[in-house]
This record gives structure tokens, sequence and C-alpha cells, in this order.
């Protein structure tokens, strides 16, 4: 076992920690939309945290730890197209503010209000599968990541029983899970997912400290140069051969994020908004939380890659290599996969000291528990509220409502446990999960666009759209199964199936020529409601802050903030322009490319080490204010029952 007495006790910790937090949300589960949206309490800085590290979770870290371990830095420097897409579409507002303004708690619903019940509950039930079936990986690849990383046997035995270790991690990590959700619906999952993300942010800062006190520059930067001509780790234009995820990964990455903006797995935090502006301010600032998560998801792999490929680590990487070998599938191709999955967390658990190991161990932890209550309320929720309810001809009173939505929960938990059980790992994280999103984005995501932009978006065009992607899916998957070599990996046939969908949404809504009242969906004009009001200017906007897309609503400190990301945007623009163009024109060594990342690395971690400081602030004001509102919410809610029950009998 790796983990010493004071790596459990950290680890242990936190779970306290959280389980406290958890207990005090007890009593705010009494309703359906504080079951299913926190009681649309929640700030911008709870949102951003909370979800940031839902969104972020154990099987992303470790499908970033395959991404970077096999394309080292070079693959970074297309990553920024991403980055600065992340940053324009969060400042842009766009898809995310139109939704929140169309007070839909799920996807599905919104498809109703847009199109018709039918296609709600297709999309619905085409959602919630491909949901579930993307997230029957995550238990698998985090127990995975805690069996190795903290070196537990694969069996031990109580009395004469034997235990094996791997199922029971996903039983105990899915129970802890659903009890979160159980106990305070998604008031529990913001609160314990924010206290989660706090400590994520101030770990990474410490971790960053620690790993250039364990490995020097030089030995890093040496060891990603040793790489066969055109596999360079460490120089992008000599990178473009690295199998999969090269340059144009990135560039697909970027028209999937514009493409598919509007998740379905996040709706819940979307929802949770105090109104659109404060929604659309949430994943503004996001972008600046996740720069220490993105900078510690790069230095950890290739950090593991110096300890496992420089000299200078040799002794202690030999018994690294043993455990990787040591990693055992069903079959060649499983084994291959795993291997690959856990080189990483291996490696890592050799070169980290006590102490690290544990806040590590804690940081996947509360990455695995974040994402899991995340999604298990998210799909458990989507199947009731868009499969089963639109059926149903009474409505549910609260106290059923809330009752259906935990056993839908514990169906998925009890799914994806199955399913982490028996499926065969043959591919990376990141195309597996590329499948299972083409299913239902690859057409969704044009009737998403369409329906909240598009006055001429029908009915028509959005099932043409969601079952051609859903069609595409399929045959791209079984054709790679009987045909191993096929040419078009899951990204590509994600990319085709948009495209595709989107032709055939744009021209089945022609042929209808029928134009939809857009102030009725967006609840704007005649249909506006003042609980979602925001802040409006005295006098018109000028035109140069039309042109940056910043509102009236905004105050003094969005502005800055706002401002700010524009800043970091354009800096970003200028790098990856000013660098292209200079190597294209005269040409660059991968000498000069060590100093830029060195450079590069150093910046990021200083802005780690003000985030970390400005969302703790931020995160405790708007813990305060989220429980002031539900507090104020119940109390109105006990008085209308008062009210109610001290009625006369009979007709007025």
């Amino acid at each position: 076992m790796n983990m010493s007495l004071i790596d459990w006790t950290i680890v242990c910790g936190l779970l306290v920690i959280l389980f406290i937090a958890a207990q005090r949300t007890r009593a705010y589960c009494y309703s359906i939309v504080n079951f299913l949206a926190a009681g649309r309490c929640a700030g911008r800085y709870l949102i951003a945290v909370a979800g940031g590290v839902s969104g972020w979770g154990a099987l992303s870290a470790v499908a970033a730890f395959e991404l970077y371990y096999a394309g080292g830095l070079s693959i970074q420097w297309w990553s920024l197209l991403v980055l600065v897409t992340y940053f324009l579409l969060s400042m842009s507002g766009w898809l995310l503010f139109r939704f929140r303004e169309t007070r839909a708690i799920t996807v599905p619903e919104f498809l109703e209000k847009r199109y018709s019940r039918r296609f709600r509950v297709f999309a619905g039930i085409l959602a919630w599968g491909s949901g579930v079936m993307n997230f029957g990986l995550f238990p698998a690849v985090g127990a995975r990541f805690f069996q190795h990383f903290c070196g537990l046997p694969e069996v031990f035995h109580l009395g004469m029983i034997p235990i094996y270790t791997y199922p029971l991690i996903i039983f105990i990590l899915l129970a802890i899970s659903l009890y979160f959700i159980f106990i305070g619906g998604q008031v529990a999952v913001i609160v314990t997912d924010f206290l989660q993300g706090l400590f994520c942010m101030i770990v990474f800062v410490v971790l960053m400290i620690v790993l250039y006190s364990i490995f020097s520059w030089d030995q890093i930067s040496s060891a990603l140069m040793d790489r066969p001509p055109g596999e360079s780790m460490i120089h992008p234009f000599e990178g473009a051969r690295t199998k999969d995820f090269n340059m144009w990964y990135y560039f697909l990455f970027s028209f999937f994020a514009f493409y598919c903006w509007l998740g379905v797995d996040m709706q819940s935090y979307r929802a949770a908004a105090i109104n659109a502006h404060e929604a659309r301010m949430a994943t503004i600032i996001n972008n600046w939380r996740s720069i220490s998560q993105q900078i510690i998801i790069i230095l950890l792999p290739i950090c593991a890659y110096a300890f496992l490929h420089h000299s200078d680590f040799s002794a202690q990487a030999a018994e690294a290599h043993k455990s990787i070998a040591a990693v055992v599938g069903r079959d060649v191709i499983e084994t291959a996969t795993l291997q690959k999955q856990m080189t990483t967390p291996i490696a890592m658990s050799f070169y980290l000291g006590k102490g690290m190991l544990g806040a590590v161990c804690a940081v996947m932890l509360a990455a695995f528990i974040s994402t899991h209550d995340t999604y298990l309320h998210c799909w458990g929720s989507v199947f009731i509220q868009d499969v089963v309810t639109p059926f149903r001809k009474k409505p549910l009173t609260e106290k059923q409502h809330v009752n259906l939505l935990r056993c839908s929960i514990l169906g998925v938990a009890v799914f994806v446990a199955a399913f982490s059980l028996l499926y065969r790992q043959n591919e990376y994280i990141l195309m597996f999960m590329m499948f299972t999103g083409t299913i239902f984005f690859g057409g969704a995501g044009a009737v998403l666009i369409g329906g909240l932009y598009w006055k001429h978006g029908t009915t028509k065009g959005a099932w043409g759209a969601l079952i051609t992607g859903m069609v595409l899916a399929f045959v791209g998957a079984i054709t790679r199964r009987i045909w191993p070599e096929f040419p078009i990996n899951s990204q590509w046939m994600f990319f085709i199936a948009a495209v595709t969908c989107s032709v055939i949404y744009v021209v089945l809504s022609l042929t209808d020529r029928k134009i939809v009242d857009m102030d009725r969906i967006l609840n704007r004009g005649k249909y506006a409601i003042s609980e979602d009001a925001v802040r409006t200017a005295d006098k018109p906007v000028s035109r140069l802050r039309k042109l940056i897309v910043m509102g009236p609503e905004f105050t003094t400190s969005d502005k800055i903030i706002y401002i700010s990301s524009i800043c970091w945007t354009s800096a970003l623009i200028l790098v990856f322009i000013a660098g292209t163009v200079y190597h294209l024109l005269i040409g660059t060594s991968s000498d000069t490319w060590s100093e830029f990342w060195w450079v590069y690395i150093l910046i990021n971690f200083v802005l780690s080490v003000i985030t970390a400081v400005w969302f703790l602030l931020g995160g405790i004001r708007d813990w305060r204010e989220m429980f002031r509102r539900l507090k104020l919410r119940k109390a109105d809610a006990m008085e209308i029952q008062q009210r109610e029950k001290a009625k006369p009998e009979g007709n007025c």
C-alpha cells in the first residue's frame, strides 16, 4: 500500500467536512425547484467552482493524463485555440444566457417549449441513453485510479470470504455520491462540490510548488525532447504526426465547444443561477478558475514522463514500470488500454511524498464525487422530467415527485456500476466520450442553436437532425468494431455528424416556412417575468459596449472582470498568432520552445495563486447569500401553507 497514515487522514478529513456540509442542506430538500435547481439561489462563484470541479471529474483527469502523456507540451500550443474559444463563448453568453431566459430546468424541457412534447420525450430518451452510456465509464476509471494510485491489492479476505477491491471501490464511491443527492438534492450537490472545488484549487497551488522541488525544468524538457522525428512533445510544429492527439484534435475540439456549449450534464447548475446574467458571469469567471486546474493536469503527466524516461530517476522508475506492466485487463487490447490510463497515476504514486499522496488522492476523490453526484442527479432527473412525467395525466405531489427522482437516480447508479464492471475498454477515454456524445449531440447541437437563435427552426427539422446524428454515431461505432483500422476516428465522425445534421435541420425547417415567437420562448417583452429581471441602463448602450457584448446589467465589478477576461483572451490570441507566424517565417528550435513553456507555466502559477484567493472570498459571499435566499423562500412557503390551512371549508 502506497498511502501512509498522514495521507489517509487528509482523505478522511475531507470526507468528514463534506458530510457535515451535506447535513446542513437537509432542511432545504422540500420542493422540486430546490431538489432540481437549488431554488434558483446560487451565485456566480458557487456555480463556477462547484460546476467547474464537477465538470472536470476523475475520468476527465485520467483522460487528460493520457492525452498529455502521449503528446506532451506540443499539443498544449494547439489547445490555446480551445482556451480562446471557451473565453469567447463564455463572454458572449452563447446559448447559456438564452437558455436561462427560457426558465427550463432541463434541456429536453426547453425542446418541448420550442418544438413539441413528442420531440421532448424522444430527445429525453436519446439524451438519457447516450448520457448514462457516457457516464458508465466514469466509475471504472475512477476506481482503477484509486486502486493503483493507493497501491491497493486486487483482492483481500474478510475471514474466509474474498473481497475484490475494484467493485468495492465503485460501490463505496457511488454510495457517497448518492447520499449527498438524497439528503439535499441540488442544494447539497452545489454545497459539497463547492467545498471540493476550493480544496482542489488550494492543493493545485501547493502541488505546483512540490513538483518544482522534485523535478528541474532541465530534466523535464530533456525527457520531452528525446522523441523520434515528427513526434516532438515540446515543439508543436514537429508533433503533427502524433496519433489521434495533434493539432487537428484541437481544431475540431474548438468547433465542438461552439456546437455543444449547452451541455445537458451541467443543466442543473445553469438553472440554479439567480438569473440569466449571473449564469453568464459564472461561465466568464470559470475561465479564471480553470487556470490552476489546466496547468496541473499538464504538469502531472509530463513530470510522470520525465520520471519514467529520464536517467536521473531510473532506479525508482524501474519499480514503477513493473507496476504498470502488472496492470491486467480481460484481454490484450483492454490490458494495453488500462496500462496507458494508469501510467501517470502509478508514476505519481512513486515520485510524490507523504502528505502529497494524500492530498492528490483527496483531490481525485473530490473530482470523482463531484462529477458522480452531478451526473447521477442530471441523468436521473432527465429520465423523470423528460421521459416519465410528460406521460402522466395526474400531476405528482412534491413528495411523490422527489421520491420518484430519487428512485431514478438510484437506477442510474445501478446501471453505471454494472456498465463499469462489464464493459471492456479498447480505446482512449476521450474517443469513447466522443462516440457517446455524437449519439445525442451530433444532431442536438443544431437543434439547440436553431431553437434559441433562429425563428424559422421547426419541429420537422429538429426530428431530422436528431435521428440523423444518432444513426451516424452508431454507424461509425459499428464500423470501427468490424474494421479496427478504419481511418475515421470518433472525433471526425462527430464532426461529420454535426455538419450533416446542421444542413438537414436548415433544409427541412425552410420547407415548413413557419415563424416562431421568440419573445414567448425567451420570456421577453410582454412575456417577461419580474423575478428574472436584471438592472437596466438609464441611457442607451454605447456602440463600443454593444460590440464587446457587455449589456446594461453589468455592474462596475462585472465590467472589470469582463474586460480583464478580454485582455487575457487577446493576449493568448496574440501569442498564438505571433508564435505561429514567427515559426513559419523564421523557424524555431526545441530549446526556444522549452524556454517558452517555462515562462508559460510560471505565469499560470502566479494566476493560480491569485484566483485561489479571489474565489475563496467570492465563494464565501455567495455561500451566505444562497442560504439567506433559501431561508426566505422556506419561510414564504411555510406562510403560504399556513394560509391554505386557515381557509374556511366550502365556497367563498
